[in-house]
């Protein structure tokens, strides 16, 4: 009975490394680097920058780059992907700043605990 019960929990302890392992490998998102005010509807009714854009004050700039920029530096953003309806947050901010806007190929590690992704690399698309 011993042996059966040890036996058990090997397997579940490997099937537990298995599944922690195979979080930990490097993915390839394709996607748009933007900001999480827009993106997460924070100031947004349409998960985009329509709004801000549209603003009468004009200090978010004429284009979603702009606006990006804007919504970190000023309402508490952070750059982020957006991918097929999701949204990554980004451990790297500084290599992220350098393609806001653009349409990128980003390399990392993804954390699916809390949609976020630790950055190995970006490239524009």
């Amino acid at each position: 009975m011993r042996r059966l019960v040890a036996c058990a929990l090997g397997i579940i302890v490997a099937v537990l490394l298995a599944l922690d392992s195979r979080a930990e490998q490097p993915s390839t998102f394709h996607g748009e680097i933007s900001d999480s005010q827009c993106a997460l509807n924070v100031h947004s009714l349409t998960k985009s920058h329509e709004e801000m854009l549209k603003s009468k004050s004009g200090a978010a700039g004429n284009t979603p780059a702009s606006c990006s920029v804007y919504c970190v530096a000023y309402l508490g953003g952070n750059f982020v992907l957006t991918s097929k309806g999701h949204v990554y947050h980004l451990d790297n901010q500084d290599l992220a700043r350098r393609f806001v806007g653009s349409k990128v190929v980003l390399h990392g590690i993804p954390d699916p605990k809390n949609e976020a992704i630790h950055v190995l690399g970006i490239e524009a698309e």
